[in-house]
């Protein structure tokens, strides 16, 4: 694949995305026309092995070359090369300009206000959280591990696009592909993170055996951005841990690939 032979750059993701032969993910929600967003699967790439074939990692032993050939594909679909992030399961959220950074980002989030600029994540299990102002003057993106997740990082997101441009009822929030509550065993420490502070999470945890829960990681995000002020929150229902053919997923295979979540303000439309 390189690009989408036939379509016209400017088509709709979701065209170029057919025409390309790839099943990536272009969010359905409410966000002005001038969003673009997309998340990647695990198809339309040249790694093999267990980074067949759409890895975009850096951090595995994927082939360097297989690599590289990911990213480019990935690029004919964007503006700019993406503001990857130095991401450590934290709460800090970089704020993006229209000069891209010397360095990656120490940061699990990323808001910005410049046309252009391609904020992005990586996952293989955790929640990738798009959001977009209704003014279509702001776009946002989290990586939402249950630890990011539990500290507050969505809040933390909402906070940065919220101000100085709206608040957090005029944002739109999509939940990408993440592990589903069915395949996501925790300990008590992971309720505990969740429920000594909010009595309520409790409902988003199952018993499953002794001393395990299933946690319905999706939940918890709607539940938090509800709590932030944020009503209109789309997505969702993806389960990257069973559905081995479509996405990489860590807790299924240690050595995985990652897959990319994306959002940007469109230059042509500002």
């Amino acid at each position: 694949m390189s690009g989408a032979p036939g379509v016209a750059a400017t088509a709709p993701l979701g065209d170029r995305f057919r025409a390309a032969g790839v099943d990536w993910i272009v969010p359905a929600w409410a966000a002005p026309p001038n969003v673009r967003a997309f998340a990647t699967t695990r198809n339309g790439g040249a790694s093999a092995g267990p980074y067949a074939t759409m890895n975009l990692g850096r951090s595995g032993a994927d082939d360097r070359a297989a690599l590289a050939e990911n990213r480019r594909r990935l690029a004919a679909h964007l503006p700019a090369p993406p503001v990857w992030l130095q991401q450590e399961h934290g709460v800090a959220v970089a704020t993006l300009g229209p000069r891209a950074p010397d360095a990656p980002p120490i940061a699990d989030a990323a808001v910005t206000r410049a046309p252009g600029v391609v904020c992005a994540v990586l996952t293989a299990d955790c929640l990738p959280v798009l959001f977009a102002n209704r003014a279509g003057t702001a776009v946002g993106i989290a990586h939402a591990g249950w630890r990011g997740l539990a500290a507050g990082v969505l809040e933390a997101t909402v906070a940065a696009l919220a101000a100085p441009d709206a608040g957090p009822g005029d944002l739109y929030a999509w939940l990408g592909p993440a592990i589903g509550p069915a395949a996501f065993e925790v300990g008590a420490d992971v309720v505990a993170a969740f429920c000594t502070a909010d009595p309520g999470a409790a409902a988003n945890f199952v018993p499953h055996r002794a001393g395990k829960w299933h946690a319905d990681l999706e939940a918890l995000a709607r539940q938090r951005l509800a709590a932030a002020g944020v009503a209109a929150v789309t997505g969702g229902g993806f389960c990257t841990h069973t559905d081995g053919a479509r996405f990489f997923s860590y807790r299924r295979e240690r050595e995985s690939g990652r897959m990319a979540a994306l959002v940007w303000l469109d230059a042509a439309t500002v």
